[in-house]
């Protein structure tokens, strides 16, 4: 990066701000679903696939992402993805049919990803080799802010204003977003923290890159049932909308205290794996829980939360432990990519499952098995780091 190199910290806030309404954007269907349900005439099935759809551009864009941003500026190329989840944002609010929040929802997500891939690699560049899980439990921390504060406002503002009113509230959330960006950004601020030549990426640093990146995907998703679909179980047992919403909501308000909890336990003690490990096992067993959980559901949810987010930060140090500044941009894209894979497929199937079974709950039987997958990865991907070391 040329110039003064900027705070690092003063970044990470400026990136972690603009993020929280990227997952502000997201959570507006599942947070909004029995609205969509009723006013658009659609089951679970085709609310699973909304859902999904924000992130399937990620399928295709992910992978070339950060050469992209290495090409034109990272600055220059997430306020180009802001701009889209703008325009996205624009035209679900205007066009009034189901096709209209496809076409919203697909060309919001396409900046979304650029977002994602190009964020999480400048984060990397400031603090790769110090703090890095720290770091990365605090940027992954504006996931579940954005979630959670969607869960709690947009049904507010859909039960006084209808759907429209909700939809505008995601757009200027999302223009608030880009206004924070481009303030809190020099046009060197958001680059990378430094030039390195590129390399190839090949042979065992390759497949470790493929293992994480199937750890993160696999893990969101198991996290995406949880807000995805924790709203339509509870009101199907009987629960209003703003009721079911605001304890889902409670699930996500703790994630953002344990995702930075777990980033520093696991550099201050050393011990990430037994961070990640402790996290699956713990959110697993409370994912199986929580559909028979009863009078218990908010306590089993706060519980949910508590545990749920401490794997996140330890999961996105994993790349910086076999990427190198030259190989950052290719492995970061193909991370995401596998990320993308995971969210986009894990709702759509839950989806069906539940729209099968009548079912929502059969969405955290799903989480379940996704994170038990989450530890052979894990297992795998030491094996291979460990091989490169050697």
């Amino acid at each position: 990066m040329a110039g003064t190199t900027p705070n690092r910290w003063f970044v990470l806030a400026v990136l972690f701000t603009a993020r929280v309404t990227m997952a502000f954007q997201f959570q507006a269907v599942a947070a909004l679903s029995p609205v969509y349900m009723q006013v658009f005439g659609v089951g679970l099935s085709d609310i699973g696939f909304l859902i999904g759809l924000y992130l399937a551009p990620g399928l295709i864009i992910a992978l070339p992402g950060g050469a992209i941003g290495q090409r034109f500026g990272d600055r220059r190329v997430i306020a180009f993805g802001m701009g889209l989840m703008l325009a996205g944002a624009l035209v679900m609010l205007l066009l009034d049919s189901w096709g209209g929040q496809i076409a919203g929802r697909l060309l919001a997500g396409t900046g979304g990803v650029l977002l994602n891939v190009l964020m999480s690699k400048v984060v990397t560049d400031y603090f790769a080799g110090r703090e890095i899980a720290t770091a990365m439990g605090i940027f992954v921390n504006s996931w579940p802010v954005g979630i959670a504060a969607a869960l709690l406002v947009l049904p507010l503002v859909a039960t006084g204003g209808g759907l429209a009113l909700a939809l505008g509230a995601v757009l200027a959330s999302t223009a608030a977003g880009l206004a924070v960006f481009l303030w809190g950004t020099a046009p060197t601020a958001a680059g990378s923290a430094g030039a390195a030549p590129k390399e190839r990426l090949r042979g065992a640093p390759l497949a470790a890159v493929l293992c994480a990146g199937a750890i993160w995907g696999l893990y969101n998703g198991a996290l995406g049932m949880v807000f995805g679909f924790g709203p339509a179980m509870l009101v199907g047992k009987g629960w209003s909308l703003a009721a079911a919403s605001a304890t889902t909501s409670v699930t996500l308000w703790l994630v953002a205290v344990s995702v930075p909890l777990g980033g520093y336990l696991a550099d201050r003690t050393g011990q990430r794996d037994a961070v990640m490990v402790a996290g699956f096992a713990a959110f697993a067993a409370l994912l199986i829980l929580a559909p028979s959980s009863g009078n218990n559901a908010l306590l089993v949810f706060a519980l949910l939360g508590l545990s749920a987010g401490l794997s996140a930060g330890p999961i996105m140090s994993l790349p910086a432990q076999v990427l190198g500044a030259g190989t950052r941009a290719v492995g970061m894209g193909i991370f995401f990519t596998l990320f993308y894979v995971g969210v986009v497929f894990a709702p759509v199937v839950a989806g069906i499952a539940a729209q099968r079974t009548g079912l929502a709950g059969v969405a955290f039987y799903q989480g379940a098995v996704m994170l038990a997958a989450c530890g052979l990865a894990l297992w795998a991907f030491r094996g291979l780091a460990r091989g490169r070391a050697g």
